[in-house]
């Protein structure tokens, strides 16, 4: 399968998983609203959707790819069961650590809370009852990266739609069938997310069982010494695959003093993700291993190319998108939230929000593309470097700006993470001579800011004077100004009839 129609199967999952993402979180707004259970609720769900995120991103795929493209077919399927019974006993006995000590964890994530007792004790409860999803989606982010390696996309594009596709059917049976109280609603929708996680390693382990090539031996899982060496590079792995979900974390952190900041910064945080995980997906999935093989035979001007290219498509999502999330930050939040228990206060909160989160978001896409060269090379400890950064920014630039504007000011010192992670993995590129923008990659950034701009102004012309606020006029605007991007691409030459040739 080519790199572009693999491109368009991940993107299609990422994409009906974002759709169903918003509808469930529009209906978290609408059950909980942006108060304390929110809160609480949010809390517990940061953890397990930090997981979610990372891992079902791939964030495993840079260590578990390289090694497992090392071996014959038989070794490889060895080792690859032998990865997912380490796993499998590791999580076990992290979930039942964090089941014994789940107040202190609500504690950690949200330090904020300390004040409310009754707040914090709800999120310890929902901590409990959401976290053994963790277990389910790591090994399902395995099972994925073992099955993407052989070139098979479809179960790791659509499976991940099982938790999203669970929690949309228990909060409509909440909200039609029962009339519980916020808090009761939180507790089963807690235990609904670790069920559907389970559903998602189901259809992942029954993909592995499909077609002829054996992909997994399971057995007692043996030591040995690239067994040792991959769970050492696990965890630099998962730190500098969710960097940005990092900074949110800390964002989170900070946050937590202030009423609704959880709230705010979670839904805010939803929008942002469609397109920032698109390409996450993207990377991990489809540019990981075709950078794997690239630099398994020493191709380094394809691993420039691959690179560079990928980083213009990236752009070319991520730059209009950041735009139009600046703009139209105030009428998305109203049309997707505020209903039910999601006050008119939650809307201004939550788009100012937005708004600052939004100019993060193409550092933050062109960071997730960048890293998989880095990845591909296995240089995990300075792409590690670079995450540590950014989260040392981000809690720098937070509270000296949240002094001044609140969660908005945490959300602009999450942006700021973003452009200085994305400054290290330029400056660690360019140190190994794999960055070397060339005049085609110049012109094409040109001519997609240029094009950007072009929407920018039709937006911000259509936005003030039709004010929309619901959910046809808002729609008819984003398609306008998706209409003006694409013909401005076109007539500036930042979309090509070659690159529309790549996607027969």
């Amino acid at each position: 399968m080519s790199l572009i129609r693999s491109s368009l199967l991940v993107g299609f999952g990422s994409i009906a998983s974002r759709i169903l993402g918003f509808v469930r979180d529009m209906l978290f707004a609408q059950a909980l609203g942006a108060g304390p259970v929110a809160d609480a609720f949010l809390t517990a769900f940061r953890l397990p959707n930090l997981v979610r995120r990372i891992v079902g991103e791939g964030g495993l795929n840079p260590a578990l790819v390289p090694h497992l493209s090392r071996l014959e077919p038989e070794e490889a399927a060895e080792a690859a069961g032998d990865v997912i019974g380490v796993f499998a006993l590791a999580l076990l006995g992290l979930g039942a650590l964090v089941e014994i000590g789940a107040g202190p964890l609500a504690f950690l994530l949200a330090p904020g809370l300390r004040a409310d007792g009754e707040t914090l004790a709800l999120a310890a409860l929902y901590t409990r009852l959401s976290f053994p999803i963790v277990v389910a989606v790591t090994l399902s982010s395995v099972a994925a990266a073992i099955l993407n390696m052989r070139g098979r996309y479809g179960a790791t594009a659509l499976a991940p739609l099982a938790v999203n596709a669970g929690l949309i059917v228990t909060l409509v049976v909440l909200e039609t069938v029962f009339a519980l109280p916020l808090d009761a609603k939180a507790a089963w929708l807690s235990g609904a997310s670790s069920l559907a996680g389970f559903l998602q390693l189901a259809a992942v382990l029954v993909a592995l069982r499909r077609g002829r090539e054996t992909l997994v031996r399971f057995r007692r899982p043996r030591w040995s010494p690239g067994l040792r060496n991959l769970l050492l590079a696990g965890f630099p792995a998962l730190v500098a695959s969710g960097a940005v979900q990092l900074f949110l974390l800390a964002g989170t952190q900070m946050a937590s003093f202030w009423p609704s900041g959880i709230s705010w910064l979670y839904y805010a945080d939803r929008v942002m993700q469609l397109p920032l995980g698109l390409m996450a997906a993207l990377g991990a999935s489809v540019l990981l291993p075709e950078l794997a093989r690239h630099h398994r035979a020493g191709e380094t001007d394809a691993i420039v190319s691959a690179q560079h290219r990928a980083l213009e498509m990236a752009l070319l999502l991520a730059l209009p998108a950041s735009a139009a999330l600046l703009i139209l930050a105030f009428p998305v939040t109203v049309v997707l939230f505020e209903r039910g228990a999601f006050q008119p206060s939650d809307s201004e909160g939550t788009a100012r929000v937005l708004a600052a989160l939004s100019l993060g978001l193409p550092f933050a896409t062109a960071a997730k593309v960048l890293s998989q060269t880095l990845f591909a090379r296995g240089a995990l400890r300075k792409t590690v470097a670079g995450a540590v950064l950014g989260i040392v920014t981000t809690v720098a630039g937070g509270a000296l700006l949240a002094s001044f504007w609140g969660p908005p000011g945490i959300a602009l010192g999450i942006s700021l993470g973003c452009v200085a992670h994305v400054l290290a993995m330029i400056w660690l590129l360019a140190r190994i001579g794999l960055w070397r923008p060339d005049h085609r990659f110049l012109a094409r950034l040109l001519r997609i800011g240029l094009a950007t701009a072009l929407m920018s102004l039709a937006l911000w012309g259509a936005e003030g004077f039709l004010g929309p606020k619901d959910p046809a006029a808002l729609a008819g605007l984003c398609l306008g100004g998706l209409g003006v991007y694409a013909l401005a691409a076109w007539l500036t030459g930042a979309v090509t009839r070659d690159d529309l040739a790549r996607f027969r």
